[in-house]
């Protein structure tokens, strides 16, 4: 698969976020090599074609870190997320370090930051995130590293995301294990849930779970990303869509009963979803 990259300028760096816990948030990317096929984030631009590539087209805001470095001595301290629909350390960000460049600022002015992201790339700057000023949250969906790269095609390996939580853990970062989305008869199993947590268990990291999103295309792209690897999920993926809150309600206790035996602290990501 070929990615096309290119540059823009943003006017903005730090948005408004509605996120739970969140003040701002900050995306130095437009678009996300990893591909995730659940991903609800290409619905938002309202665009078929895109939505369908999602991973292909990748825009790096190459300016952001000086508005940035402006922003932050005029806007209120508050809890900046980085990223929250693309994530920071895609591989992009091996070569041209916007990440690093925006977390150095905000450590610097005191903002605290929340990052989130499937890359052991962010152990490149774990001298720049330290325990008090950064939390640190990794997206693990299963440990099964061939189901990951079906869904994730482009995302570091299960195994390396639960290094990721081990070392900032040892640091003393806070960490949080985000387990979703978790989607019916794919990763909702008693042992796919119960191995992540696991991981969850053993860096002492919260953990917010969270359903699948089925925004628009969510499905398509999901039913093409899985026919091949998963042909009876592909055949009942309609009938799926319509039992989704209903199976939510089986899964979500299932989580709760896990992490009670783990000793695990849980929550869902959305509470009001």
């Amino acid at each position: 698969m070929s990615v096309k990259y290119s540059f823009v300028t943003c006017k903005t760096a730090l948005s408004a976020s509605k996120l739970p816990g969140l003040t701002y948030s900050l995306n130095p990317y437009i678009g996300c090599e990893h591909g995730c096929k659940y991903c609800y984030v290409p619905g938002i631009f309202d665009d078929r074609e895109l939505a369908l590539k999602w991973g292909q087209t990748i825009k790096a805001k190459q300016n952001i870190s000086e508005v940035l470095a402006q922003e932050v001595k005029k806007k209120p301290k508050g809890v900046v997320g980085v990223s929250t629909v693309c994530d920071p350390y895609q591989p992009l960000e091996a070569r041209l370090e916007l990440t690093r460049k925006c977390i150095d600022i905000l450590a610097q002015q005191n903002f605290p930051v929340s990052i989130q992201t499937k890359s052991k790339l962010i152990l490149r700057d774990i001298d720049l995130i330290v325990p008090k000023k950064f939390d640190v949250g990794v997206t693990i969906t299963t440990m099964n590293r061939k189901l990951a790269s079906w869904l994730e095609p482009n995302a570091a390996p299960p195994d390396e995301r639960a290094r990721v939580l081990e070392e900032f853990s040892a640091k003393g970062v806070e960490t949080w294990l985000f387990l979703g989305p978790i989607i019916p008869k794919i990763n909702d199993s008693e042992q796919d849930l119960r191995e992540v947590i696991e991981v969850a268990a053993r860096t002492k990291s919260l953990v917010l779970y969270d359903r699948l999103n089925p925004r628009r295309w969510v499905m398509e792209r999901l039913y093409e990303g899985m026919k091949e690897a998963n042909a009876e999920w592909a055949g009942q993926a309609v009938k799926l869509t319509h039992e989704l809150s209903e199976m939510w309600h089986q899964t979500k206790a299932r989580v709760e009963s896990i992490c009670r035996e783990k000793g695990v602290k849980c929550e869902p990501a959305f509470p009001n979803r």
